[in-house]
């Protein structure tokens, strides 16, 4: 018995490297073909590459701004892959998210007169709120009618976008914001802590990590268990009495209210406003740090990490090594592209 116990302990490094290796091997690969593509091109590749690890780890600055960049991925990867695991492809976390944000910034501004204790929790409330009821519509269309969540979560990213343009070009343009498309801004007293002293790094990133403390909870519970029978097969789970309606509306309205905080964070801790340009594709590239992932809580973080450090780094090797924007985009992308593409790559091999 005392064996069987020490076996069940130990950490199964055999399976942690079987899933390491591959995606050490596809990211050296990918770095060397962008290389290659960065010689051809005229650049030097080791000082691209210098750049962009300077850009995203040179200084604590800016290991803090790929910190700052990881915590909307990461909130909204965990955000889509709550939906995923259960079948259910909502592509809609930056819809979700803009509606998080219209909802906490409407909750600042609005009850601005509430004592800080009361309004502080409101906000981020409101986000959820918000972001939930985006997601359920999605959901509720999918469990009663069938409707394909890729097209219902894809049409409300647009209403999403569209709403949020008209808000801030109107009711809740800034007056004395000189016509720009934005908020007024929301009260000092909201603004997220800050981590460390003179940088934006604040509490949305330790939301962040709860998150994915809760996640992994979350899949080890008995309704993250219901998620993944009805994700595996909806027959079985209605052949073991499972509520297959209920479970798909639940796990959207708990997406969407996830990718609200995301949106709350990104006001409270970053804009301070609520601003035209608050997603910025931020949803499509959550799918993507998500799957790169496998919809695992802790690969998520890695994910979220390695795709921060690329968009931080990215952006000081176009302007450092004077790498086109549009190469950096192609750098970027064979990276993600074979990172992905590992199973594939080690096909027979776990992954």
């Amino acid at each position: 018995m005392t064996a069987n116990a020490d076996s069940e302990n130990q950490v199964p490094w055999k399976n942690i490297w079987a899933r390491l290796y591959p995606a050490a091997f596809s990211l050296l690969l990918a770095l060397l073909i962008s290389g290659l593509l960065l010689l051809v091109s005229g650049r030097d590749p080791i000082a691209a590459y210098k750049g962009l690890l300077s850009g995203a780890f040179g200084t604590g600055n800016r290991f803090t701004e790929t910190l700052v960049k990881m915590t909307p991925f990461l909130i909204l990867a965990i955000s889509v892959s709550v939906s995923f695991r259960c079948g259910v492809w909502n592509i809609g976390a930056e819809g979700q998210l803009i509606l998080g944000a219209i909802a906490s910034t409407w909750a600042a501004l609005t009850f601005g007169a509430l004592p800080l204790g009361f309004l502080a929790p409101l906000t981020i409330i409101a986000a959820i709120i918000g972001g939930a009821i985006w997601s359920g519509i999605a959901g509720a269309l999918k469990a009663y009618f069938n409707a394909n969540e890729v097209i219902t979560t894809s049409m409300l990213n647009f209403i999403a976008v569209y709403f949020l343009a008209y808000l801030v070009n109107g009711p809740l343009m800034d007056p004395e914001g000189f016509n720009f498309p934005q908020s007024p801004l929301i009260r000092e007293s909201l603004e997220l802590p800050r981590l460390l002293q003179g940088g934006r790094l604040n509490i949305a990133f330790i939301v962040a990590l709860l998150l994915v403390a809760g996640a992994l909870f979350y899949w080890r519970s008995a309704q993250g268990f219901r998620t993944e029978i009805v994700g595996a097969s909806r027959r079985v789970a209605r052949h073991v009495g499972l509520n297959v309606k209920s479970n798909i509306i639940l796990v959207t309205v708990i997406s969407g209210g996830i990718a609200g905080i995301a949106g709350w964070g990104e006001i409270f801790g970053i804009h301070l406003r609520l601003i035209e340009a608050i997603s910025v594709g931020m949803g499509s590239l959550a799918v993507v740090v998500a799957l790169l992932g496998e919809l695992h809580p802790i690969g998520m973080a890695v994910s979220a990490f390695l795709f921060a450090a690329l968009v931080v780094g990215g952006n000081a090797m176009e302007r450092n090594a004077g790498v086109p924007f549009a190469l950096v985009d192609v750098i970027q992308g064979i990276i993600i592209l074979l990172i992905l593409a590992r199973s594939f790559i080690f096909r027979g091999r776990p992954s």
